[in-house]
This record gives structure tokens, sequence and C-alpha cells, in this order.
């Protein structure tokens, strides 16, 4: 009778054992899933911010740059630094003109009948966010498409 609780004693302590590893297991699963969305959800914000702000450095070179002899067609931003970037950026400018530069290929139409419309430009932007450096498994892209006059 003595060894029949002790091996009834042992069988319980390997449930418990198996039951206790199962939940643990179940816990690092939920936790690790959680993580990821938190790192997915974060990065994919910081993405959404540096679009913007990368309309807005566009429009600001687009402003402080000499429109009558050229024009800006790309933009480039790596954040937080170009060595080991986690998002790149990349702005492509498109312009209705009233009289085009020579060296500007990105014009849209160069026949605008307003003044109100002349100089507007067209800004496509692409940030990317770099898997390597993340860490991150899906990618994440965002594309902003604006209208706007310097």
């Amino acid at each position: 009778m003595n060894r029949m609780r002790r091996g009834f004693g042992l069988i319980t302590a390997i449930i418990i054992m198996v039951a206790v590893a199962l939940l643990m297991s179940l816990m690092l699963t939920l936790t690790h899933a959680s993580l990821k969305a938190t790192t997915d959800v974060y990065l994919k914000e910081q993405a959404e911010l540096l679009a913007r702000s990368a309309t807005e450095y566009t429009m600001l070179a687009i402003s402080g740059h000499d429109n009558n002899n050229s024009c800006i067609e790309h933009v480039n931003i790596s954040y937080p630094n170009a060595a080991t970037p986690t998002h790149e950026a990349n702005v492509s400018v498109y312009y209705f003109f009233n009289g085009a530069p020579a060296k500007c290929n990105h014009v849209l139409n160069n026949a605008i009948a307003t003044d109100e419309s002349n100089m507007t430009a067209l800004i496509d932007v692409w940030v990317s966010v770099d898997m390597n450096n993340t860490g991150i498994t899906e990618p994440i892209v965002i594309h902003r498409r604006t209208l706007q006059k310097p």
C-alpha cells in the first residue's frame, strides 16, 4: 500500500510539473506576441510621423531653392542616422509649372493658366522600416501623397 502511495504521488508530481511547464510556455508565447505587436505599432507610428516630417522638410527645401534654373525632384532621409537607420524616407516631387525650367524632369503640366496654381508640387513620400536594424520580421511601408503650394 505504501508503494502505491509513492507511485501515485510521483505520477501526480509529474502531471503538475507538465501542467506548469505548459502554462509557462503559453505565457512566454503570449508575452512574445504582445512584445512584437507593441514594437510593430511603435515603428509604424514613427514611420507615419517621419512621412509628415519628410513632406514638411521637402516643402522647406523647395521654398529655399532657386526654382528658375532647376527644381528639387528627390529627397532622401535616413532616420536617426545614415550609418544605422531604422527608417528611410524617399521623396519624389512632381510639379505643375507655368513655363517649367529646362532642368526639371518631373513636370506633370507646364501650361498652368492661373498664377495661384503655378509652382504647385505633388509630393510622394515612401517611408520604409529597415528590417535589419529593427529586428522586425514583416515589412512596414507607409505611403503619403500630398499636393502642396510652396
